[in-house]
C-alpha cells in the first residue's frame, strides 16, 4: 500500500473532462503502485479512511495519473476541489465486473452484437454494466438492455450511445 498526501483538483474546461474532481498520481507514485505502465489501471485502498475499489487511475502524460473522485467519493470524504487528501492506494487485482445474466442472453441471441461488446476495452464496457445494473426499475434495466444492443449492433461506445438517447427525447 502506498501512502501520500495530495489537494483535490477540479478541471476547467477541458473537452470531456470539464468540471471533474480528481487527484493527481505522480509518475513515482503511479510506478509504485504498478511499475512499468503506462495504461490506465484499477486501484484500490482508502482515501482519508473512505475505502474505494475498483477506481480507474487514467495516464495524463509524462507518467502522472488521475483519480476522478464522484460524487459518492466527495461525499465519504466530505471533501471537495482544494481540500487535502490523505491517500493509501495499491493495484485492485480483483476487480472485475461480471456481465448480467440478462445482457448474456440478449448477446446470445444476436452474436453479432456480443462480439461487438466483447472487442470494447474492459473500462468500456463496465460503463454499460453498470448503467444497466444502477436501473431502479425492471422496465428501466429492460429498455437499457435494449439500448445496448442496439448500440453494438451500430458499433457505439457509451457516450455516443447516451448523445444518441438525449436527441430522442
Amino acid at each position: 500500500m502506498t501512502d501520500f498526501t495530495t489537494i483535490i483538483l477540479q478541471f476547467d474546461e477541458q473537452g470531456e473532462k470539464t468540471g471533474w474532481t480528481y487527484i493527481e498520481i505522480p509518475a513515482d507514485i503511479a510506478q509504485k503502485l504498478k511499475p512499468g505502465n503506462k495504461k490506465s489501471f484499477r486501484v484500490k485502498g482508502w482515501l482519508d479512511g473512505f475505502a474505494v475499489a475498483g477506481m480507474a487511475a487514467m495516464p495524463m502524460g509524462e507518467g502522472n495519473f488521475i483519480l476522478a473522485l464522484n460524487a459518492e467519493v466527495r461525499k465519504g470524504t466530505r471533501k471537495g476541489a482544494g481540500g487535502m487528501l490523505a491517500v493509501k492506494l495499491e493495484e485492485d487485482k480483483d476487480y472485475k465486473v461480471e456481465v448480467p445474466a440478462d445482457l448474456q442472453e440478449c448477446f446470445e441471441f444476436d452474436p453479432d452484437a456480443g462480439v461487438q461488446f466483447n472487442s470494447l476495452a474492459r473500462s468500456h464496457r463496465d460503463y454499460f454494466i453498470k448503467w444497466i445494473n444502477s436501473a431502479k426499475t425492471s422496465e428501466t434495466r429492460e429498455r437499457r438492455i435494449v439500448n445496448t444492443v442496439n448500440a453494438m449492433l451500430r458499433k457505439w461506445d457509451y457516450g455516443t450511445m447516451i448523445r444518441e438517447m438525449r436527441k430522442e427525447v
